[in-house]
């Protein structure tokens, strides 16, 4: 019994590691496809979306109880998934990449990290009480990393250009409402189900946008290679990958665990595409990631669970793993 359960923890660690560091590949891939290869941005969100839905609706399909079709016999439920998959999913999705195009892997996917503290600040003022001192705590370190990560500590310039702070505060934004909003439809249908259709309705929407088929952009292996590894790998396997660490480790391990997400992407960016990073930027950075792990570490209850009459959400840290958390 021991060692199953041993073996169980190691085989969950590993899950969150793969799934990590997938997140972390696909913002630096993005980037390289952006500015080596003119690939379009929107392109490549509504391709993703498309393609990732696609397969997660086809595993929900295979592996669930209930019909892919079921979600859409609830009026409700189907008004709150249209509601997820475009200001939710697609947003989320759209505005991380285009932090990106506009900045660095580095910089959009640390300051996308600022959405678990913004969900906690909501659901202080939602619960109309004062932030706990860890919540308290997160948001001073929030402040001040992302102050650090745009200003380098000057209050008169931007390290930054504004366009690129704009998406990266708006991921973070987006980042709160996908977190919290589906969090009723995650309690009465699978998630790769909510994540599938939210994929598919978001791609399908955005293909108004930029149709699929106008492909931009200079291919060879490479481009071939990182989109498809941004589609099959950091969508559908890292998910798949997230949720069997749940099943075997729990939400708050694999919410720390996954923590590693921005450092990796920050140090993928600097040793590989050579994403200029001081010091400075590190403590901003490590400041953001030390608000995660405030956030995720669990709390003793003082109303049991049971008689609670609001629901808040698994502490989220990261667009890929919320749903995942929560269901």
């Amino acid at each position: 019994m021991f060692r199953n359960d041993t073996k169980q923890t190691a085989q969950g660690f590993a899950l969150v590691i793969v799934a990590a560091v997938c997140w972390g590949l696909s913002g630096a891939f993005g980037q390289f496809l952006f500015e080596n290869r003119g690939v379009n941005t929107e392109w490549l969100v509504t391709v993703r979306l498309l393609l990732s839905g696609l397969i997660l609706l086809t595993v929900s399909s295979a592996g669930a109880s209930q019909s892919i079709w079921s979600i859409w016999k609830n009026k409700a439920d189907a008004g709150q998934l249209v509601l997820f998959s475009l200001l939710g999913m697609l947003a989320v999705q759209y505005t991380y990449f285009a932090a990106i195009r506009a900045s660095n892997a580095a910089t959009a996917t640390v300051l996308q990290y600022l959405g678990p503290v913004l969900i906690s600040a909501y659901l202080a003022v939602y619960h109309r009480r004062w932030p706990r001192p860890a919540e308290g705590l997160a948001i001073l370190l929030a402040v001040t990393g992302t102050f650090l990560l745009v200003t380098h500590g000057s209050f008169g310039t931007l390290q930054i250009s504004g366009v690129a702070l704009f998406w990266g505060l708006a991921s973070a934004v987006t980042l709160a409402f996908y977190t919290l909003q589906p969090i009723k439809l995650l309690h009465r249908y699978p998630a790769t189900l909510v994540t599938g259709w939210g994929m598919l309705l978001g791609g399908l929407a955005f293909s108004l946008v930029h149709a699929p088929w106008k492909v931009e952009g200079q291919w060879d292996r490479y481009t071939f290679l990182f989109t498809a590894f941004i589609i099959l790998f950091a969508s559908v396997m890292a998910f798949c990958a997230y949720l069997l660490a749940v099943k075997r480790i729990g939400a708050q391990k694999s919410s720390l665990l996954a923590s590693v997400e921005p450092l990796s992407a920050a140090l993928i960016a600097v040793a590989w595409l050579e994403v200029p990073f001081e010091a400075i930027d590190w403590v901003g950075c490590l400041c953001i990631v030390a608000t995660i792990i405030l956030l995720a570490v669990p709390r003793k209850q003082k109303i049991p669970a049971a008689h609670s009459t609001k629901q808040e959400p698994v502490h989220a840290v990261s667009p890929k793993t919320a749903d995942a958390q929560v269901a």
